[in-house]
């Protein structure tokens, strides 16, 4: 029963519709493992072990079963999205634990598709920052437990990492998809606007936040994609040469970028220009000012999330962080700094097709109980290990994590692509393309190190 856990979502759907395994045998073997597993990983604030094998049993009923493209895979939600009958807490005590009466559209769109929910996943509070931990629990990484998933979809990550489910959603204000991607070696996108319905929080973070799919194959991030856009993001059918673009150097003045990072990026240039990818080493022309533009958009975002929540019970990182968000509201609704980087950033694009950095800067800290420390030691640790993700949230382009390699610890080691809007395809085939070259292990090996 439980030896479908672990398998890529392509071929759990394309068994359950072969009716070689029903939806139910699916789902029950991940809930095995994932009440095996998630009490040293954290992944799940909430498992939907009763409701999700009902839901499995409506699909195999359904009578459109053989043309599903998600037939009976078990997904995971972040918990900022509603899920109908479940409360959406958003990592907070502070929010209501009031069941939701709809689905998020992003999860109609999975269920309509033939998934599974199997449960909502942790995140730290209102999505914030990006480790993952509160009052629900800690979210660890699989590959190392005494480091964190990362945030803030990092309950999200956890959970693919682990095999717990093939395809989790998450989303990304300020790299909350890309960073944990990176931590535990999982495939990621960071959609354009417009492309995957967003509506997260109140107001998207003025427009940066979008919705993308967690996985540990191209295969299964394409095809879930398609489902939340209700598109079609076909391959290349001929590689072209694409003129891609190396940067090294941390779009944020004053982080450093530790060797394994700026190795993976050389190592993953160097297989794209084997392969006849006209690839050069070119820094794109980041402002001095874009740690500042970043701080106060990423502070403004909590401080609207915030302002319908009673402050007494946040924590204190957070409360700070929304209030002084609150002195930069005005001014980032205008959406002028945003303009602005964009007008200075996308003529480098008129020479490149793809953008290629380090996903990170440095290792994933450690886990623990983030919530309670001070927010300036959680901005310090936060921006030195992740710098590379925020320009493309201010700008709105799309953005892809993928594992092209190991640190020495073992751990995973990832890196970032960019493109210009309407590039998801072309990002996607070149992640397919580095896949290809740079084989990488799907899942962590946490269940051999009970």
């Amino acid at each position: 029963m439980s030896s479908w856990a672990g398998r890529s979502a392509a071929e759990i759907a394309a068994a359950v519709r072969a009716k070689r395994v029903t939806p139910r045998e699916v789902v029950a073997g991940h809930l095995a493992r994932i009440e095996r597993l998630d009490g040293r990983i954290g992944a799940f604030r909430k498992v939907r072990a009763e409701a999700a094998l009902a839901e499995a049993d409506e699909v195999a009923a359904r009578a459109d079963l053989a043309g599903l493209p998600l037939a009976g895979v078990p997904v995971a939600v972040k918990d900022n999205l509603p899920v109908r009958g479940e409360s959406c807490r958003n990592g907070s005590a502070a929010t209501p634990d009031s069941p939701a009466a709809e689905d998020h559209v992003t999860v109609a769109r999975l269920r309509a598709a033939g998934a599974v929910v199997v449960g909502l996943t942790n995140v730290p509070e209102l999505c914030v920052f990006a480790t993952t931990e509160g009052p629900y629990g800690i979210a660890r990484n699989p590959w190392d437990p005494s480091r964190t998933a990362g945030g803030s979809s990092g309950g999200s990550a956890a959970a693919v990492a682990a095999g717990l489910v093939p395809l989790a959603l998450g989303n990304d204000g300020m790299g909350s998809l890309r960073i944990p991607a990176a931590n535990c070696g999982l495939v990621t996108l960071k959609p354009g606007p417009a492309v995957v319905p967003a509506g997260i929080g109140h107001g998207d973070w003025f427009g940066m936040a979008e919705n993308g799919p967690l996985a540990t194959t191209v295969e299964d991030l394409r095809l879930m994609l398609g489902v939340l856009a209700d598109a079609e993001f076909e391959r290349r059918r001929e590689r072209s040469p694409l003129r891609i673009a190396v940067a090294l150097r941390s779009p944020v003045a004053g982080a450093y970028v530790s060797r394994p990072y700026t190795n993976a990026v050389r190592r993953a240039a160097g297989v794209l220009a084997r392969s006849g990818h006209r690839v050069r080493r070119a820094e794109p022309p980041y402002p001095l000012s874009l740690g500042v533009t970043a701080l106060r958009h990423w502070t403004a975002g909590t401080a609207v999330d915030a302002e319908v929540l009673d402050p007494a019970r946040l924590a204190r990182r957070t409360r700070v962080h929304a209030a002084l968000g609150r002195r930069f509201t005005r001014a980032v609704r205008t959406g002028a700094a945003r303009d602005r980087l964009r007008a200075r950033l996308a003529p480098f694009f008129t020479g490149h097709d793809v953008l290629l950095t380090p996903a990170l800067a440095r290792r994933c800290p450690q886990a623990g109980p983030w919530h309670e420390r001070g927010w300036l030691r959680n901005i310090l640790a936060d921006s030195a290990y992740a710098p590379f993700t925020p320009p493309w949230n201010l700008t709105g382009w799309p953005a892809m994590s993928v594992p092209v390699g190991t640190l020495p610890s073992g751990a995973p080691c990832a890196v970032q692509l960019v493109g210009l809007p309407g590039t998801e395809a072309l990002l996607l085939g070149v992640a397919e393309e580095l896949a290809e070259l740079i084989p990488w292990r799907r899942t962590a090996p946490v269940a051999e190190h009970r």
